[in-house]
């Protein structure tokens, strides 16, 4: 299920459970391979019919009984989950940037209209409710910006942190949906009109909260991450006190070279 390109691809690259041993960790029973989309024991289903992001060619594909050279395995056994999982630390940025360009586009809408529409003799964009939802909605998607350039940073200098991945992919998620939604509620029952652009991005800014790891699976993360610097560090707490005075890189590095 939820194949991106599913019913274009040629090739399909597999991660898959071969230990039968139910008990056997994750980390150690799945190898990645490749296969053909159109060979035998492939079956590719339809197009799926999403609220949002429609362009997107998003599919199921079934496996029956299908076979697998061996020559077709890529990673071996014990690695595969491993290298899986770490993938996400460089798509998970891509996935965050189209979360926060999303909050920009719906900010930028939203003041657009409440400079145009009048109200008691003026624009509603002069209205502190109004006024204030925008500034509250540009924040965020300034934050959420921020924390995006600095997991992309942490990547591009080869540092791939996981932390710092999950935290702006989760967050520019939520902030996706936030900020779409309060354009919708500026635009008023205009938003909710097919005739005007931000009921579109609503719907298309609730996939950011679910794929590439959702927003409780990212929580999961974050807490496990917690967890393993206190085992690795004795005093981490104590390094947590040392942003007050230093940047989160010297955090960082105090945490690597525990």
């Amino acid at each position: 299920m939820w194949i991106t390109n599913g019913g274009k691809a040629n090739w399909c690259f597999l991660l898959a459970r071969t230990d039968p041993d139910p008990k056997a960790p994750a980390s150690k029973a799945f190898p990645r391979f490749v296969v053909e989309a159109n060979g035998p024991g492939i079956q590719i289903g339809r197009k799926m019919k999403r609220m949002g992001q429609r362009c997107s060619d998003t599919g199921g594909i079934v496996f029956e009984d299908l076979r697998v050279p061996k020559e077709n395995v890529l990673i071996a056994e014990g690695a595969g989950f491993k290298i899986a999982m770490g993938a996400f630390d460089k798509t998970s940025p891509a996935i965050t940037a189209g979360a926060v360009g999303l909050a920009k586009r719906a900010l930028g809408e939203a003041t657009k209209y409440a400079l145009e529409r009048k109200t008691f003799g003026k624009p509603i964009g002069e209205h502190q409710a109004v006024a204030f939802t925008l500034a509250e909605m540009a924040t965020k998607g300034e934050l959420a910006r921020m924390a995006y350039r600095r997991a992309a940073w942490e990547v591009g200098a080869g540092r791939g942190n996981t932390y710092c991945v999950s935290i702006a992919k989760a967050f520019a998620g939520d902030v996706a949906n936030q900020v779409a939604t309060d354009a919708v509620q500026i635009f008023g029952g205009n938003g909710f009109n097919t005739e005007y652009p931000v009921e579109n991005l609503m719907r298309d800014a609730k996939i950011y909260q679910i794929y590439e790891g959702t927003a409780q699976i990212h929580s999961s993360w974050r807490c496990w991450q917690i967890k393993s610097l206190k085992k690795r560090v004795k005093h981490v707490w104590h390094c947590c006190s040392v942003l007050v005075d230093e940047d989160f890189s010297a955090f960082l590095n105090t945490i690597r070279k525990a």
